[in-house]
């Protein structure tokens, strides 16, 4: 138990009781982290899971309880999702790993850029029949060194996409026939042809070009209505996209200069939990934003899709 109580934190923080659809910002995590990211909701367990990428912590925010659990990973954390086995698949600084949530116990499970040390994991989701998708990006921000990488339910790993920037938003269509996907620095959203059956994607094409002074395109979640949702590094926004015509529906401001990532959660999925980074924040744009780097959850009055877990056939366990 000892073991146990050591790997982590439990933080009390901001609760809101209020299941009522508002245009209302709310802090509900104030941890004011370096590089918020990732935010994917697990509707098994109710609970937010996000991560810091370089303070190297998994979080699991509880919004029944109020609390925020940290677990230090021991190495830059790009993203997370649970696995079917119980267990979460992490895209680490130097690989995909399998981690027990319960005592941070972790697992390679591959490494397909093991010769690459200036390259490290970014963002990542699972396709619907529960692939695990994840990008790389270079550490020295040079341009097209990175890739977009999946890893079968047998382990396996196919580069898919090549001379990656910086490997952000991914997310499907809901009829599984379309696969939307961000590389940052473009300032674009490509949409593939996506076949469920094999995870190939083809026929790639520009869905929604977004101006510069938008914002930097970071992570992505989609909801019922097939709609995109953008978290806007660098605009302290996140933005609504209709990927059939390119349009701009909404833009939702947030307290903090650099957004990262955003996700529907709730047991309706119809609240949006939204990462923001304190990096990059000068202490000037602090004074206007003294919450950055905390996460925030706005009901925007539509609803999210659940999303897919790895689905680990292989070998599992410590």
């Amino acid at each position: 138990m000892k073991k146990l109580l050591s790997l982590f934190i439990i933080i009390p923080v901001m609760i809101s009781c209020s299941v009522k659809e508002s245009n209302k910002m709310e802090l509900v995590v104030d941890l004011k982290s370096d590089s918020g990211n990732g935010a994917f909701w697990n509707h098994e367990t109710g609970e937010l899971m996000w991560v810091d990428v370089t303070g190297k912590i998994l979080n699991f925010y509880n919004p029944r309880t109020g609390n925020n659990k940290e677990m230090f990973i021991g190495q830059m954390i790009g993203a997370a999702v649970p696995a079917e086995s119980g267990y979460v698949t992490a895209a680490l600084q130097n690989g995909i790993y399998q981690i027990d949530p319960l005592t941070g116990t972790k697992k390679l499970i591959a490494a397909p850029e093991d010769t690459i040390p200036a390259n490290r994991f970014n963002n990542a989701k699972c396709d619907p029949a529960g692939r695990f998708w994840a990008g790389t990006t270079n550490l020295d921000m040079k341009q097209g060194r990175g890739a977009l990488y999946r890893l079968d339910s047998d382990s396996t790993v196919h580069k898919m996409i090549e001379n990656v920037s910086i490997s952000n938003g991914i997310v499907w269509s809901a009829d599984n026939t379309k696969m939307f996907y961000i590389d940052s620095p473009t300032q674009k959203v490509i949409v593939y042809d996506y076949n469920n059956q094999t995870g190939e994607i083809s026929k790639g094409k520009v869905a929604v070009e977004i101006p510069p002074e938008t914002g930097l395109p970071s992570g992505m979640t989609i909801d019922a209505n097939n709609n995109l949702w953008i978290a806007m590094y660098g605009a302290a926004a996140v933005t609504c996209w209709n990927p059939e015509t390119g349009e701009l529906l909404r833009e939702i401001k947030v307290q903090a200069k650099n957004v990262t990532s955003c996700a529907f959660g709730d047991e309706d999925l119809g609240t949006l939990y939204i990462t923001t980074a304190r990096q990059e924040t000068g202490n000037e744009e602090l004074k206007k934003y003294p919450n950055a780097g905390g996460v925030f959850k706005i009901r925007p009055g539509v609803y999210g899709v659940k999303s897919t877990f790895f689905n680990d056939e292989f070998e599992s366990g410590f």
